[in-house]
């Protein structure tokens, strides 16, 4: 409205100038000027369009000889500086846009380095990052707690000081290709203490070149946590193992001892040396095998969640079965209460029965493994029912040392001997085809909500 009514002011002492006043056509770029600032390109031409027009119609000259070139000369000083002041109007609007823009994604560079700032520096696993060259260009607080760096910096230090394998690996030449890997290496601290790591590793390519990405974890606690357990495992596995060697060796014993007692009865034999030599021997072998490891050796039973232990067992076997194109269902109801076992005792268990029942469904036509769940009373039954070729003598399924076992026939038997460790059992079911082996465990019972008020 404004440049509107400079123009109609314009205007008017422009058509006074016709009674003896002064030109004002010359003015007319004062409102085109300001025009600019805020209308588009084409309104400000048809704006100076209509300063043309109005400056020839109010012309003392006006439609006479040459107002063409007139008209050409004004259209030209009006338009051409119109358009001026548009375009300088217009590169300042980007310009101040760009800025808004720049500093926008300023603040935003910052933020998100001051977020990776964070994240990199409260990680509690070790982050360094290396060049090409091998050298740490950058490490965190983690990474120097872990390599006990003390007021040292890693900046600057060569990786084989710490983790040699990393030193070794080659860097993609192609900036489009991504280097993603994890690697379990020996890492060296400070003063030479060495130590498991699990690293994982990616490739990027920065300014000054291409970079390795490495987070380290050290895996030192977990390889005591599983040394020990395994040895646990181990010790009581041997136990079970010892008491099964004692029986066989007292039956035969008892044998042996029979057959010396009936030997006595010949005349002259009882009086021989050699002949009461075995007898001690005898006697001693005996003794030896009714002694029995102590009970203490094996740990207590605990709670175990056996939803979680499911978990487990499915992530541990199911890779091995998708290979034979077999096919594992797991039929686990919701609400299961916790049992009593040993929780890494009875995973070995629920694997080695797996395990059979792998092998029994090797070669059908017909590969499937039913893992079933179900309460009954105060007791918990997982069953195992695959679709093998079934077993020709239950009666010899969980005697020690068959021949006719793949191994060494001691899998069945020390999986029931840990169950049973467990106040649980392990079962075989009969079925029309294939195999089933039921593992039953007591409940850990409930404790009863008190009724209301």
């Amino acid at each position: 409205m404004l440049v509107w009514g400079m123009i109609a002011a314009l205007a008017a002492a422009d058509w006074a100038r016709l009674a003896g006043g002064i030109p004002w056509s010359t003015f007319y770029l004062v409102p085109l000027l300001l025009a600019a600032v805020t209308l588009s390109r084409r309104e400000v031409l048809l704006l100076a369009g209509v300063c043309v027009v109005l400056s020839e119609a109010l012309s003392a000259r006006s439609w006479q000889v040459g107002f063409p070139f007139r008209v050409l000369i004004a259209a030209a000083a009006f338009g051409g500086v119109s358009l001026f002041a548009f375009e300088l109007t217009a590169r300042r609007k980007r310009r101040l846009a760009l800025d808004r823009l720049i500093e926008e994604e300023r603040a935003l560079r910052k933020d998100a380095e001051n977020q990776l700032r964070v994240l990199t520096e409260t990680n509690p696993a070790a982050i360094l990052m290396i060049d090409g060259e091998g050298i740490i260009r950058l490490a965190n607080q983690a990474a120097h707690e872990m390599l006990r760096a003390g007021g040292n910096s890693l900046t600057g230090e060569p990786i084989k000081r710490f983790f040699a394998p990393l030193a070794n690996v080659p860097l993609p030449e192609n900036p489009e290709r991504i280097l993603r890997t994890t690697l379990e290496c020996k890492g060296r601290r400070y003063n030479g203490d060495v130590f498991p790591a699990h690293v994982w590793i990616s490739s990027c390519r920065a300014e000054s070149g291409p970079m390795l990405a490495a987070v380290i974890v050290d895996t030192s606690e977990e390889l005591r946590d599983r040394q020990a357990m395994g040895f646990d495992q181990l010790m009581r596995s041997s136990s079970i193992l010892f008491r099964a060697v004692s029986h066989e060796i007292r039956n035969i014993c008892a044998a042996i001892t029979v057959v010396h007692t009936n030997l006595k009865r010949l005349p002259g034999l009882e009086e021989n040396e050699d002949f009461k030599a075995l007898g001690t021997l005898v006697d001693g072998l005996g003794r030896l095998a009714s002694s029995e490891l102590r009970q203490s050796l094996q740990r207590a039973a605990e709670q175990v969640n056996l939803h979680e232990l499911l978990e487990e067992l499915r992530i541990v076997i199911e890779p091995s079965f998708a290979e034979e194109d077999a096919v594992v269902r797991w039929m686990i109801p919701e609400e299961l209460p916790p049992v009593i076992a040993d929780r890494h005792g009875l995973l070995h268990v629920f694997m080695n029965l797996a395990r059979n029942s792998q092998r029994a469904i090797r070669g059908c036509a017909d590969r499937r493994l039913v893992i079933g769940v179900s309460v009954e009373g105060d007791r918990v039954a997982v069953r195992f029912s695959d679709s093998g070729c079934g077993v020709a003598r239950p009666d010899l399924l969980f005697q020690p040392f068959q021949q006719s076992s793949d191994g060494a026939g001691l899998g069945l038997y020390l999986s029931r001997a840990l169950v049973r460790s467990y106040a649980g059992d392990l079962s075989f079911e009969p079925q029309a085809y294939g195999a089933c082996f039921t593992v039953t465990l007591p409940a850990v019972k409930r404790e009863a909500k008190a009724a209301p008020a």
